[in-house]
């Protein structure tokens, strides 16, 4: 499952430089292991020449089985029973009612990634089909993810619909005082700030640093030490950019850290 993850990691920063390019300055937010999981899923039905565009086995995973077999594993340990924090991954397949579709890559889709297929009229009720998906979608982010699906983005010439949602909660190891939220400025750039309110508290965290992107690492756990959030903070700003620009050149998990006490 390392080669996964690790192989992952690269593929959310390469994904993430991609989509931040021609504006460095916007906020990003996404789900590499919901981006990449569909992408492997889609794999499951293609042969060929495409087949051969999409596969690249991870460095220690030589096979399409083990690829498969290693999201499996990766979604199971991510959804543990009894956990204290809520995540959940879903998958469902929409397709066609009158189209017949690969059994080998229904088979594929249920047993790796517990994707169903659901059977809908694409043909003549496209946008009734659209509204159920969104609300499917709405249901498994627990309302965070309304109206995925456009007006228009469906229509009689569809044939399947792949559609994976994520929803995360959690809390803080340390909480945060609320009584300490105050507002500070937070810096854009080198030049420009804006107000915004920030958490504070007084405690021990793991702290690294990274002198090839010359940024700090802090992680803040959440209840159970399972899981964490990285906050990459660069120590200077040299241009009018947000001083991340190095994160996307350095394949971030290569790289050495420097634990500060």
């Amino acid at each position: 499952m390392e080669p996964l993850s690790a192989a992952n990691t690269q593929f959310s920063l390469k994904l993430f430089k991609k989509i931040s390019e021609g504006n460095t300055s916007r906020n990003v937010f996404y789900s590499p292991i919901s981006i990449s999981s569909a992408l492997a899923m889609v794999s499951l039905g293609a042969k060929g020449n495409t087949a051969a565009q999409m596969f690249e086995p991870a460095p220690g995973q030589k096979t399409e089985d083990q690829i498969h077999s290693s999201f499996n594993k990766l979604m199971s340990e991510l959804k543990k029973p009894g956990a204290p924090y809520v995540l959940s991954l879903a998958n469902r397949l929409y397709g066609e009612q009158s189209y017949q579709f690969v059994e080998k890559f229904l088979n594929d889709a249920k047993t790796y990634y517990e994707a169903g297929l659901e059977e809908v009229d694409f043909k003549k009720k496209s946008e009734a089909a659209r509204v159920d998906i969104n609300k499917w979608v709405e249901k498994n982010t627990q309302g965070k993810i309304k109206d995925l699906l456009p007006q228009d983005s469906i229509d009689a010439m569809t044939r399947l619909v792949l559609v994976n949602a994520i929803y995360f909660k959690g809390n803080w190891e340390e909480k945060f005082p609320k009584d300490a939220t105050i507002d500070e400025q937070f810096k854009l750039n080198k030049i420009q700030t804006k107000p915004v309110k920030m958490m504070n508290q007084e405690s021990k965290f793991p702290l690294a640093f990274i002198p090839e992107m010359n940024s700090q690492v802090l992680e803040l756990l959440y209840v159970g030490k399972n899981l964490s959030m990285l906050i990459i903070l660069p120590n200077e700003i040299q241009d009018e950019t947000t001083g991340l620009q190095k994160v996307r050149q350095h394949r971030f998990c290569q790289r050495k850290f420097i634990l500060v006490p």
